[in-house]
């Protein structure tokens, strides 16, 4: 099943846009030529009949909430956020700013099971929890890149999910939290909480609370918001997909607002390859009708100068040729 390609839904409050609908468990000829149409038209869709068990999710969610239960002293025990660890409104270190406050962790599992001492009163179920949640978003994640191999006509059917797959691959797991920001002396009914950006990595796997706040920038400069929908993953192309695809797929800015109200919370997957691995477009995607247009890069090379631009800067533009 497959909602139709969508168009921008207007409302009385603002205009919206209700992304395509993929169920991974249709004909799979069918959900490749699906998600290939909503990277080349959206660079966001989202996934139903994913595999990952709603108890993972639900207990992710749950470590994630108890976390950000906490006093700030006790969050920031968990050691501040260089790279990975807890932070606060300050977003990276180039002065970025937001309404967030996040756990970032790498996703193999002996950094889960170092961190999982500093922020965790049960070491233990926070490693055992995350470990199984790392592992089932990473295998939705291999699916939909060999999908979307198919779909493209790559004969590798591995050539983007097998730099996942990797044992060295340099995958993250963030949670963002976005308390509600309505005061006594503030009546604006939503603050920018992480400010506009594009994924670096190979692809985004994202669940949220049933509270929006995610954006979409389809045409420069008009931000639309994406419904909310707990039960579905939101996927979306990264800038390593889009060269991957040699311009083909896109990775699309988003960004994500505060609600007034109540807080979102939202859990993403950053599928990413090894540190060495080259991203470059496999023979198939460059023909002398569609030329090369990005040149060769490592991940390192690519993730160094994405992380030394602050978050609206054009980073991909960088290794155009």
């Amino acid at each position: 099943m497959v909602v139709a390609t969508p168009r921008p839904i207007r409302n009385e409050k603002s205009l919206s846009i209700d992304l395509p609908m993929v169920d991974l468990s249709a004909e799979r000829s069918v959900v490749s030529q699906l998600i290939v149409k909503a990277c080349e038209e959206f660079g966001f869709f989202k996934v139903i009949n994913h595999g990952v068990p709603p108890e993972t999710i639900a207990k992710m969610e749950e470590i994630g909430h108890s976390f950000f239960a906490k006093p700030v002293a006790q969050k920031k025990q968990a050691t501040p956020a260089s790279p990975f660890g807890y932070g606060c409104k300050n977003i990276g270190l180039n002065g970025d700013m937001g309404e967030v406050e996040y756990l970032l962790l790498n996703a193999s599992p002996p950094s889960i099971s170092q961190m999982s001492l500093h922020i965790s009163n049960d070491p233990s179920h926070f490693r055992c929890t995350v470990r199984q949640y790392t592992e089932e978003v990473r295998r939705l994640a291999c699916e939909i890149l060999e999908v979307m191999a198919e779909g493209l006509g790559v004969p590798d059917a591995w050539a983007f999910s097998g730099m996942i797959r990797d044992v060295d691959s340099d995958c993250v797991l963030r949670l963002n939290h976005y308390p509600p920001t309505l005061s006594d002396r503030d009546t604006s009914n939503s603050k920018v909480g992480f400010g506009e950006h594009s994924d670096p990595q190979i692809l985004t796997i994202l669940t949220s609370n049933d509270v929006g706040g995610l954006q979409i920038s389809l045409q420069d400069g008009v931000w639309i918001p994406v419904s909310p929908d707990p039960s579905a993953f939101c996927v979306n192309v990264g800038d390593a997909l889009q060269v991957m695809t040699n311009g083909r797929f896109k990775s699309v800015r988003h960004r994500a607002m505060t609600n007034s109200q109540r807080s979102r919370m939202s859990m993403a997957y950053f599928a990413a390859p090894p540190l060495n691995a080259w991203i470059v477009a496999p023979p198939v995607m460059v023909t002398p009708d569609t030329p090369s247009l990005y040149r060769a890069f490592t991940w390192a090379e690519y993730k160094k100068a994405a992380y030394s631009l602050r978050l609206g800067d054009s980073r991909i533009d960088l290794f155009s040729k």
